[in-house]
């Protein structure tokens, strides 16, 4: 999976969406998961709900994207 252009899918449908972008910050696990369209492992997913939500805040998404990837090469 290419975590830079998945954040980024996510990223554009939150921003694009109200009631994504509501429900992103209700349960943003769930929703990401959702977006994402696959299971995450329970300790993936924060890291891709933090990569998510450094990318809806104006962070750096290659930098959110790199520390992601080295965090779910350990998971699995």
């Amino acid at each position: 999976m290419d975590i830079k252009a998945k954040i980024e899918e996510i990223v554009g449908k939150i921003k694009n969406d109200k009631s994504l972008g509501d429900d992103f910050k209700k349960d943003p696990e769930k929703t990401v998961e959702k977006l994402a369209g696959v299971d995450i492992p329970d300790g993936a997913i924060g890291k891709l709900v933090d990569g998510v939500k450094a990318a809806l805040s104006g962070g750096k998404l290659a930098d959110a994207a790199e520390g992601i990837k080295d965090k779910l090469k350990k998971l699995f």
